[in-house]
């Protein structure tokens, strides 16, 4: 694929996850996709279950939109793609209540291509997760007081000074 078709393909797969048109990921991604991300609970098989995973980050996210951060790097099979997601997080899931938190998650999408069916077929997203929770206010910052104490309930204990 040429730079600028693979180009119009990741702004159509950021558009996606803004767009909230569980549809659109049919139109970007090959029928047997597969998806990973650091809070999926596994990999996701289909453009089916990447747009329900979509789904949960509108639920939680009502204004979440998706970035452009940078330039695209490709040899024509493999793509990496800087963006960010951003959005107040104001909705509920399951265990975690609205923080009315603003959320700023930067993003690099790895994806291969399948030039024949011109769509992603596999893709994997990488970010900081803990940040993420930082910013929501459900983990403690890096360095802190409190996250030290979290360490220490979780087994990990103070070093000792010899």
């Amino acid at each position: 694929m040429s730079a600028p078709a693979i180009d119009e393909l990741v702004d159509r797969w950021e558009a996606a996850w803004s767009g909230r048109d569980p549809a659109a990921f049919h139109a970007v991604c090959a029928p047997d996709v597969h998806y990973e991300d650091p809070v999926c609970g596994e990999p996701l098989d289909g453009p089916g279950a990447v747009a329900a995973h979509a789904a949960k980050l509108w639920t939680l996210f009502p204004d979440v939109r998706v970035e452009r951060t940078g330039e695209r790097l490709t040899d024509g099979r493999y793509v990496a793609a800087p963006c960010k997601v951003l959005g107040t997080h104001r909705g509920e899931l399951a265990e975690l209540p609205a923080s009315g938190r603003f959320l700023v998650a930067h993003v690099v999408c790895y994806c291969e291509l399948d030039a024949e069916r011109r769509a992603l077929w596999r893709i994997r997203s990488f970010f900081d997760a803990y940040d993420s929770a930082v910013q929501l206010g459900v983990l403690p910052a890096r360095g802190t007081l409190s996250e030290r104490a979290m360490l220490m309930l979780r087994g990990f204990g103070l070093r000792s000074r010899a």
